[in-house]
């Protein structure tokens, strides 16, 4: 590249082009534009074959966790290490995974170093492969954390929880599914991830397209052959559209080009492309590992894009080189106003960014195209070696929409700015409901005391302890975002709050006759706290092209993440369980 920082950066230019490329991307329908997919089971999922019948079950667990991905998994493990003996995972995927069972189109891969990411990794033993483990490597370690922690034996897979419900004379929460079961828990969890929901673009047309069409998360390796490292060999005579251009189309297309007769690539907004850096695992450097060194590597990490100082960067990836991080570190040596400095960074990173699609994608024509013109943050930071050198291929044609879309669909294919594209396959990278209010999103009527819903009660905003318990619903604990922090490597995030999570449990089981439910004072309190300390992001994320982090287009007004990060978080929950009051947390029953 031959950007350097000290270039003079005009910032109103810069606002100027970045409000032009939001306007044009705005839409007065904003998320509207979708719809979800509606096989979440059975024929939507291409991974089990066969009835999934069976006879209903009618007993009773120690703990039932909502959802068998990473987040259910590790809640799963903590509990059995704080001494649960029936512990049922309930999940609507045929196996263990959660967005790694859906998940395996070519080329998926995890984003976040595999060394931090995997969850438990020093506990399973198994070294990973590389720097950024395969999508496969990662859906077999779920599995192994199933077997090591024997997950499998009460698991209810293919099965999706429609109702939970407080029994005050039990003290139980009896929990029914679409099989029929009715199982009685002392203790759920809920854990049912951020993409668990996929959605489709509201393209006209789409529905009486005669070829064939699928979503990324429902990947037909029978139309298309190969497998997730590539191999696309059933495509050879097809022409192919990808719809969206993310995280997942940025692993997917350069599989897609090598695989397609003709790749048509359908741009609405480019993904800021950074460097990827990938490699195989060094075995001599994973057997010099000492005992706690992936929580210190973590934690290290964690620092480090919190925008906090530490010594040596163990991960040293472009992660721990964002725009933020990189705002951090202007900030501290206090040149310029904390704003300016905020923004100065990011546009010495995104002009970086702009630079590199020059450097690898010939046609000059095609690399302006490329170029996001955006604040990095606006959107999930992508990272590949393959994606932008895809275009320089004669069989890819980028169909930038200028923030359009696709106009319409066809019988035979896709018309973009009033040009009709023949094509035989259409695959959707259109990604997930991401903005669904937390207590549906798990797909089931959570009834707490006197029969309260939990959506209602969180009607007006969330109301939590922590963001894992709330009043009047005892012994539900949430793993995700809500009223907690949230952090790039997400697994951390998960596997901290089980953490919390099982330690309560298990001074809940030492005690004996009692639940784990926030007193009013408590939970008004943490609310409060949020309230005070949410950064206001709005005007940031107004500015920004839509997309998930902003709604679309429509930013909410009020944040409901502790505005202190995820190192400050962590470190208060470690406080309260050192010297927290049990008895704002603990009722007799």
């Amino acid at each position: 590249m031959t950007v350097h920082p000290e270039q003079r950066i005009d910032l109103e230019a810069l606002r100027a082009r970045y409000r032009a490329e939001r306007d044009r991307r705005l839409r007065p329908d904003g998320d509207d534009q979708y719809t979800p997919l509606a096989d979440r089971r059975g024929a939507g999922d291409p991974w089990t074959s066969g009835e999934d019948r069976r006879d209903p079950v009618d007993d009773a667990v120690d703990a039932l966790v909502v959802g068998g991905g990473f987040g259910g998994l590790v809640a799963a493990a903590r509990l059995r290490d704080a001494g649960l003996e029936r512990i049922r995972i309930v999940d609507a995927a045929g196996d263990l995974g959660g967005t790694w069972y859906w998940n395996r189109y070519p080329g998926v891969a995890c984003d976040v170093e595999s060394y931090i990411y995997l969850p438990l990794l020093e506990e399973v033993g198994v070294m990973p492969t590389r720097k950024y483990a395969p999508g496969e490597e990662i859906r077999q370690h779920a599995r192994a954390i199933g077997r090591r922690f024997d997950l499998y034996r009460d698991a209810l897979l293919r099965t999706e929880v429609t109702s939970l419900r407080w029994d005050d004379d039990a003290a139980r929460w009896t929990v029914r599914t679409d099989h029929g079961d009715v199982v009685a828990a002392r203790y759920v969890v809920v854990s049912s991830g951020p993409f668990n929901r996929p959605k489709l673009p509201g393209i006209p047309g789409l529905a009486d397209f005669r070829g064939h069409t699928f979503h990324t998360s429902r990947w037909d390796y029978a139309h298309t052959g190969g497998g997730p490292d590539g191999g696309l060999d059933r495509l050879a005579d097809r022409r192919v559209a990808v719809i969206g251009t993310g995280a997942t189309a940025i692993q997917a297309v350069p599989h897609l080009a090598e695989g397609a007769r003709h790749l048509y690539v359908v741009q609405r907004t480019p993904s800021t492309v950074d460097e990827r850096g990938d490699r195989p695992t060094d075995p001599a450097w994973w057997d010099s590992l000492e005992p706690g060194w992936q929580r210190a590597r973590r934690e290290n990490f964690l620092d480090l894009v919190d925008g906090r100082h530490a010594d040596v960067d163990l991960v040293d990836d472009r992660w721990t080189d964002t725009a933020p991080v990189r705002g951090s570190r202007r900030r501290a040596r206090g040149e310029e106003e904390p704003a300016l400095a905020t923004e100065l960074a990011d546009a010495e990173k995104m002009t970086e960014i702009r630079a590199r699609v020059d450097d690898l994608v010939v046609d000059p024509t095609v690399a302006a195209a490329l170029k996001p013109w955006y604040r990095q943050m606006c959107k999930r930071p992508t990272f590949s070696d393959r994606y932008l050198q895809a275009f320089n291929r004669p069989d890819v044609t980028l169909l930038d929409t200028r923030g359009a879309g696709v106009e319409r669909v066809t019988a035979d294919g896709i018309v973009v700015d009033g040009v009709e594209y023949p094509v035989d396959t259409i695959v959707l990278a259109t990604g997930f409901e991401l903005g669904v209010d937390p207590a549906t999103r798990a797909g089931a009527d959570i009834r707490g005391r006197g029969g309260l819903p939990l959506a209602e009660y969180w009607a007006d905003g969330l109301r939590t302890l922590h963001g894992w318990v709330s009043r009047g619903f005892p012994n539900l604990f949430h793993l995700g975002s809500t009223q907690n922090a949230a952090s790039p490597n997400f697994a951390h995030v998960l596997e901290v709050q089980a953490e919390h999570v099982a330690g309560v449990v298990a001074e809940a089981e030492a005690r004996g006759d009692v639940l784990v439910e926030p007193s009013a004072a408590a939970e008004d309190r943490w609310v409060a706290t949020i309230r005070e300390r949410a950064v206001d992001l709005q005007v940031f994320q107004a500015a920004c092209t839509p997309g998930y982090y902003n709604g679309e287009g429509r930013p909410r007004r009020r944040s409901e993440q502790f505005g202190g990060g995820p190192v400050e978080f962590h470190a208060v929950l470690a406080e309260w369980r050192a010297h927290g009051d049990r008895e704002e947390v603990f009722t007799a029953r």
